[in-house]
């Protein structure tokens, strides 16, 4: 039950569908999870509201911070660490000129935290184990 947060700044539009058909299937290769509950939100920031280090980006480069929210103890240190490798090389793929200061994080929540349909993610654990 990802949700992935993709915020960038780029000469021109890009053609999201395909870069949210791509962040969607790393996302269920890489670390395994449902591709129908992977939810992607793409913003894109005009280019020159977009700051490194106090300046904005120069002419005809992108910029871009990608933010993914997954359950807490779910992926491993090696999975989480091939995720990160592959978005960035998706990222830098779809960019002209991607800034190298464009980031990928990985949030974990813990499943009491968290959940979809009104239901937490540990509920849903404990619902499903037999006892």
């Amino acid at each position: 039950m990802p949700y992935l947060n993709l915020s960038y700044a780029a000469p021109e539009a890009l053609p999201v569908a395909e870069l949210a058909v791509t962040l969607t299937g790393l996302t269920v290769d890489l670390l395994g999870k449902k591709e129908s509950l992977t939810v992607v939100r793409i913003d894109r920031t005009p280019s020159d509201q977009w700051y490194v280090g106090g300046q904005a980006l120069a002419p005809g480069q992108s910029g871009a911070v990608l933010e993914i929210r997954i359950t807490e103890g779910t992926n491993t240190k090696v999975q989480k660490a091939a995720y990160l490798r592959a978005v960035f090389a998706a990222l830098a793929a779809h960019f002209k000129a991607l800034h190298p200061a464009s980031y990928v994080s990985i949030h974990e929540l813990p499943a009491d935290a968290w959940g979809y349909g009104g239901e937490t993610q540990e509920y849903r654990f404990i619902r499903g184990v037999s006892l």
